[in-house]
Order: structure tokens, then C-alpha cells, then sequence
């Protein structure tokens, strides 16, 4: 096992330890702010369309958000195809289904246009934009064909000194959490 590999795994059950202690009804109080600043963002205000994510229990809640954007953006949505994340484009979240992670994913074909702006989840983050995956590097691979501005949403506690990185590691352009965006 590398010292990257270990440091990686060390940060991600820091963070885990974190949440453990935070209520799910601060975990949602908390996620209405980071949303609140996301919707401030230039890119995302200017962004035509927008790949977010279905988040998790744990992450930043985007559910809202994504009903939301419905109305007035194109909504992009990954989907895990084998080791790879495809951009699916979402027209109603009646169209989700559980996918491989038992995360929903949208059924549509694989959209195929520019995408303005991906909003990225992580399990850590640091003021240079790296960013701390689940571990599988679905994100990494998808970024690095990308053109599209990133930005990484993401709690203050998910905030640290620096996250370890190795060279296929994709650094985001900007980080949003409820205090520092």
C-alpha cells in the first residue's frame, strides 16, 4: 500500500468520523446554504447547462436544486457505465433509477453537447481545488476529457489543509461549501 494510498484513507475516515457527528437535520441546514452560494456563482448563474450529481445522504443535497433547475437549464446527470461516468441529460426525476452504486442515475442516452459547468461531490477538498473521491476515480477519468468549468461542492468540515494527490487527480476551479466560496 502506497503513502498516498494510506493518506487518502486516512482522510476519508477523518471525514467519515466527521459526519457521524453531525444531524441530518444539520447536514440539510448546511446544504441549503452551499446551494444558496452555488446559485451566487457566476459559472453556474451564466451556465446554460449544468451536470450536478444525485447526491447521497452524506453529501450536499442537490435534490431541490435539480427540480428546480428543471424549469430553466439543461440538467445533466452521471451515470456509471462499467469504470466510466457517462453525462446522461435529465428531463423529469421520474426518469431515475438506482444505478450500480445504488445512486440514482437518469435512463436516457448519453448527452451528447457542451456542457458549461459540472458540480462535483468529494469527500474532501482544499483551497487549490483538489479533491478527495470516494476512491474509484470515476470523476478524475471524466474530468480529464472535459473543457467545461468545475466547481466541487462540498461542508466546511469537508475543508482541509490539503488533500493528497497523485497525478491523474483532476483539481476542480472553485470549491463551495455553507462559509467559504
Amino acid at each position: 500500500m502506497t503513502e498516498i494510498y494510506q493518506q487518502k484513507k486516512a482522510l476519508r475516515d477523518q471525514i467519515k468520523g466527521y459526519k457521524k457527528h453531525v444531524s441530518v437535520d444539520e447536514l440539510r441546514r448546511k446544504s441549503e446554504l452551499v446551494i444558496a452560494n452555488l446559485k451566487k456563482y457566476d459559472a453556474f448563474i451564466n451556465a446554460k447547462t449544468v451536470m450536478l450529481y444525485w447526491s447521497l445522504p452524506d453529501e450536499v443535497d442537490t435534490h431541490t436544486l435539480i427540480s428546480e433547475l428543471l424549469k430553466t437549464k439543461t440538467v445533466i446527470l452521471p451515470t456509471v457505465v462499467k469504470d466510466d461516468i457517462i453525462p446522461v441529460k435529465l428531463t423529469h426525476t421520474s426518469e431515475l433509477h438506482e444505478g450500480e452504486f445504488h445512486i440514482l442515475e437518469p435512463k436516457n442516452r448519453e448527452f451528447i453537447g457542451k456542457i458549461d459547468l459540472i458540480v462535483v461531490p468529494g469527500v474532501a477538498f482544499d483551497r487549490c481545488g483538489n479533491r478527495l473521491g470516494r476512491g474509484r476515480g470515476f470523476y478524475d477519468r471524466f474530468l480529464q476529457h472535459q473543457t467545461a468549468e468545475t466547481v466541487g461542492t462540498c461542508f466546511d468540515f469537508q475543508l482541509v489543509e490539503q488533500v493528497p494527490t497523485e497525478p491523474n487527480d483532476i483539481p476542480l476551479k472553485k470549491i463551495i461549501s455553507e462559509n467559504n466560496w
